[in-house]
């Protein structure tokens, strides 16, 4: 089993990478299978099934839309944001849908796609069921999917302890732990983001990776400016939570101005916490609202990463695109080691499995690019997670946005805070990034359903959603 740092930074569009990202990938898999198969042409009728988490919380992630998109045979990549919410609208309207974008069928609203919310499949919290059947009524294939956060869709066969990815890639420097990855950093003598670059020439040559990485950090700027920049100032869902991004640009921007009108630095010693806040909150609520997302490594996650990010090349002396790219892979080296041994799943350990796991990545990445040594990298990974134990998944009307959207911004400070903690000190320390890994993972068993991306216990219960 092998993972690429693209695999834990891809493309996607929000609101939910397992909730959203996900089944429209399996939906996609499904339809671009019977195509394959030259079943498609006998397909005139495809039943989709939500369990789980996605019956649960399916509706307010938007989760019966992705899979109608993607039995259209659209990618979270591609798809265009903009319009999706419209196109849905018009195929319930006109009952029918284009399998694979071409093999128009008839479409029940009502049959053909049924959310079972307290339901759930053997394999994961987030199980899928697709078949499709010929005029006469008799099932041509059925198909099982989990969606196993992240955007990973994997089948009832791959489901098990292994099931992230099937990819058997022989990498150089091969690491499953914290403690084999920096075995790796000191047989080779280099850094966690070279020996994750060695790793990735198995894949890609350098200048392709370069390219990839910084792309993934355009869309995160972009997702930023998105984000600050929308007409509509309420999110979608019937919360009415106001976007915050907007004013706040505003509103930092204009205080800059007047102070440093004349030269004068600005003076606030906590200046720069006030731009992560907002660099969180952006991504955050352009992903509440279906748009244009990197997954970090989720998308209920996904402005942690990016706002670190921002903090190292705007308040960061001497950043550059070197850094970005060597930030990008320090965070991902720590996010497989999160996704193979414990999961970023919410539906599965809660959201210690999904900011828990981006303020790891980001704490790591920013010490790294600090000049932090593997040791002391490790060490602000471990920090990271270690104070996002227990953290609960209890979104407010199944939506991905409170307390989501905050509790981005609030762990985005608390990885710059791990990060320059590790980085004052000497890289050893008591526990382990391994040590805390599991005990995320146990916890997560031990977390009673209910607070695991159900809408069902915490906050979910206790806010009035109207």
């Amino acid at each position: 089993m092998a993972l690429s740092a693209l695999d834990l930074f891809s493309v996607g569009i929000g609101p939910s990478s397992s909730h959203t990202v996900g089944p429209m990938r399996a939906a996609r898999r499904f339809v671009i299978g019977l195509r394959d198969d030259g079943l498609l042409d006998r397909t005139v009728r495809v039943e989709s099934r939500l369990y789980g988490s996605l019956g649960a919380t399916g509706h307010g992630h938007g989760s019966d839309r992705a899979v109608l998109l993607g039995l259209e045979g659209e990618d979270p990549e591609t798809v265009d944001t903009g319009h999706a919410v419209a196109r849905v609208a018009t195929l319930r309207a006109e009952r029918s849908i284009r399998l694979a974008g071409t093999r128009r069928i008839d479409f029940d609203p009502d049959g053909d796609l049924t959310m079972h919310r307290r339901t759930a499949l053997p394999g994961h919290p987030n199980g899928m069921t697709f078949e499709a059947f010929d005029d006469g009524g008799t099932s041509l294939v059925r198909k099982t999917y989990y969606s196993v956060g992240g955007g990973f869709v994997v089948d009832e066969v791959a489901a098990g302890a292994d099931r992230i990815v099937e990819d058997a890639t022989v990498l150089p420097h091969p690491f499953r732990t914290g403690a084999e990855l920096l075995a790796r950093c000191r047989a080779t003598g280099g850094s966690i983001a070279q020996v994750m670059a060695a790793n990735e020439r198995a894949w890609r040559t350098d200048a392709e990776l370069r390219a990839a990485l910084l792309h993934i950090w355009d869309v995160m700027q972009e997702c930023v400016e998105n984000g600050c920049t929308r007409a509509d100032r309420t999110l979608p869902g019937g919360l009415k939570v106001p976007r915050r991004a907007p004013e706040l640009r505003e509103r930092l921007r204009a205080r800059e101005a007047e102070a440093t009108r004349g030269g004068a630095p600005m003076r606030d010693p906590l200046w720069a916490m006030e731009w992560v806040d907002l660099y969180a909150l952006a991504v955050n609520e352009e992903n509440a609202s279906g748009g244009r997302i990197v997954t970090a490594p989720t998308n209920g996650a996904a402005g942690i990463v990016p706002a670190v990010l921002h903090f190292y090349t705007r308040f960061v002396e001497g950043a550059d695109d070197d850094g970005v790219v060597a930030f990008l892979l320090t965070a991902a080296a720590v996010g497989i080691l999160f996704t193979l041994n414990a999961s970023i799943s919410g539906a599965e350990v809660g959201c210690q499995g999904e900011v828990g796991s981006a303020c790891s990545m980001a704490a790591a990445g920013l010490c790294a690019v600090l000049g932090g040594s593997p040791a002391q990298v490790e060490n602000a990974a471990e920090i990271g997670i270690e104070h996002n134990l227990g953290l609960t998944c209890d979104p407010v009307g199944g939506l991905v946005q409170i307390p989501c959207i905050e509790r981005n911004a609030i762990a985005s400070v608390t990885a710059i805070n791990a990060a320059r903690l590790a980085w004052q000190g000497s890289g050893e320390h008591r526990v382990t990034l391994d040590q805390a890994i599991r005990t995320m993972r146990e916890t997560g068993a031990d977390m009673k359903v209910k607070y695991k991306e159900t809408a069902r216990g915490g906050l979910a219960v206790n806010v009035i959603e109207c």
